[in-house]
């Protein structure tokens, strides 16, 4: 199957953007990977970065390593694999997983309830992938410590159950040798987010039960077309995402359609929010929309719909998706390789445990309290309950602006929520989205034309989390945080996960404070009553 992208609508901006490119040579020029294309500032980032081009035919070579890690896995009898790793290291693995329908556990979080489910599951029967690229990944390290220590309380040696997926040189090579895992090493010239095609993407997957030697097929049979000026599918997709942004419709809402594959778009937003989000420039994905409402917004279907389409298989989406991206980031003149404002809240984070060494962090005095739900933030108009501040909230949005709610919470505990007896399908949906922080961006976007996106923390921090702050300053972000009744210790940290959850909140929050933007952070003191009186303030506003 080949992979197809259709334009709903080709202005001549478009055209003319597709006619300068192709007078350039930029299609073959990227094929080729020509790290000048984004300008003298970017060329040493690019010149590093553009190794996914090739990882169709490079990755093969990791084929027989993953193929004698899936073995020792089946003869172990280790049938449940946790993926700890962040953005580019996790999000990819989730998509093909979910697409071929095999299980696997990804823990991008630091929520501790989240945590604790994976570590109650199996655990005589787990193995664990800790993927970081640079090898310094604050969550992912937490990951690893806490359950290095859960397998040897259970008599279980980490060395038989931990695999280390890292780039050559980074920190957690060094202590995974030490310590005795298997290390597959990564190709060190591919960004995170263009990572899913390599062993990030590979590894944890093929150990759940994926086909990957599928998926590197399908991105085979694509790469030749990203050479030529015509029928070359990640050009006219990247042509029409820059076009549409320099026309000022900078929002990119993007729906599945009926396709086998399964969560695209939420890899898609990572690589297009945090490639494109620089600079005052960027371009938002924004996923679970219902339309394109507003003016700045543009539609883009994931499979074959009317409209702007993109159908074909995973491994074509990935590296057609990566190929617009870069294309789209030479429209708009920016770096597509680079995230400047990345490190931002990870250093906040860092600063505010520190500073409050054992004692409590800078939480701030809530302004209000309605019910389970704190209110900490600069809102106008003393407000009196929470309909107040949601409602100014919506609308604080400006012109060509949008609400991101971020919620570090437990993006699993819904589900748990559901499960009741013998109901039925409709009657566990309706208990699952009454119990899903995640309604309120629908419950939200059905009450403003504008632009509403839903990030779970920490996780977002790797993705959207550099659009927030490093695209146009047009955002209005509401942050959720939650009560913590059981934390996890992590060993050889002087904090727990609930600790290091909330300094990040408490970091990004400060981020976005420091440039001017509304922000409002809602505490549930208790976070199943939290959610479900937020639900219902939002449901009535």
């Amino acid at each position: 199957m080949t992979i197809e992208v259709t334009l709903g609508r080709e202005p001549e901006a478009v055209r003319a953007i597709r006619e300068k490119l192709v007078a350039e040579g930029v299609p073959a020029a990227l094929a080729a990977g020509d790290p000048g294309l984004w300008g003298p500032e970017a060329r040493d980032e690019a010149a590093v970065r553009l190794g996914w081009l090739k990882l169709p035919l490079t990755s093969r070579e990791l084929l027989p390593e993953i193929t004698k890690l899936v073995e020792m896995a089946r003869a172990e009898g280790l049938d449940h694999v946790v993926l700890a790793g962040m953005g580019g290291s996790s999000l990819a693995p989730e998509v093909i997983c979910a697409t071929e329908d095999v299980p696997l556990t990804v823990l991008d979080t630091t929520d501790p309830g989240q945590v604790r489910r994976a570590l109650n599951d199996r655990l005589e029967r787990t193995l664990v992938v800790v993927a970081s690229k640079s090898g310094g990944t604050v969550e992912t390290d937490s990951h690893r410590r806490i359950y290095e220590k859960a397998f040897r309380d259970a008599g279980i040696d980490p060395a038989d159950r931990i695999v280390v997926v890292t780039d050559p040189g980074s920190p957690l090579e060094q202590t995974a040798i030490e310590a005795g895992y298997q290390v597959v090493l990564a190709d060190p010239n591919v960004g995170g987010r263009y990572s899913a095609l390599s062993a990030f993407g590979l590894v944890p997957s093929a150990l759940a039960g994926a086909d990957v030697v599928r998926l590197l097929d399908d991105a085979a049979a694509v790469a030749p077309r990203l050479a030529h000026d015509d029928g070359n599918p990640g050009l006219d997709l990247g042509v029409l995402l820059g076009a549409e942004a320099l026309a000022g419709r900078d929002k990119m809402v993007l729906r599945d359609s009926m396709t086998d594959i399964n969560g695209l778009p939420d890899w898609i937003e990572q690589l297009i929010a945090e490639s494109t989000g620089k600079s005052g420039k960027g371009i938002l994905p924004v996923v679970g929309a219902e339309a394109a409402e507003a003016g700045d917004q543009f539609l883009v279907h994931i499979g074959p719909d009317g409209g702007t389409s993109v159908d074909g298989p995973l491994g074509a989406q990935f590296l057609v998706w990566e190929y617009a991206t870069a294309i789209a980031g030479r429209v708009l003149g920016i770096d597509p390789f680079n995230q400047p404002n990345v490190a931002e809240s990870k250093e906040n984070t860092t600063r505010i445990l520190q500073e409050a060494g054992d004692g409590p962090l800078p939480t701030g005095t809530p302004i209000l309290r309605d019910g389970p739900v704190e209110v900490y933030g600069d809102v106008p108009g003393d407000p009196k309950n929470l309909a107040d501040v949601l409602t100014w909230l919506l609308r604080a949005i400006p012109e060509r602006g949008y609400l991101a709610i971020m919620a570090y919470l437990d993006r699993e505990a819904a589900f748990d929520a559901a499960r009741v007896g013998d109901a039925s399908f409709e009657e566990l949906t309706e208990a699952w989205a009454a119990a899903d922080p995640a309604t309120l961006r629908a419950l939200l976007d059905y009450r403003t034309d504008h632009a509403v996106t839903f990030g779970w923390g920490p996780r977002f921090l790797h993705s959207t989390g550099q659009f927030h702050k490093g695209g146009p300053e047009a955002g209005v972000f509401l942050q959720i945080t939650g009560a913590v009744t059981e934390d996890i210790e992590v060993p050889g940290k002087p904090y727990t996960l609930g600790r290091l959850q909330l300094a990040q909140a408490l970091g990004d929050l400060g981020a976005l404070a420091s440039r001017g933007r509304p922000a409002v952070r809602l505490h549930l003191t208790d976070r199943v009553a939290g959610v479900k009186h937020l639900l219902s303030v939002a449901e009535e506003l």
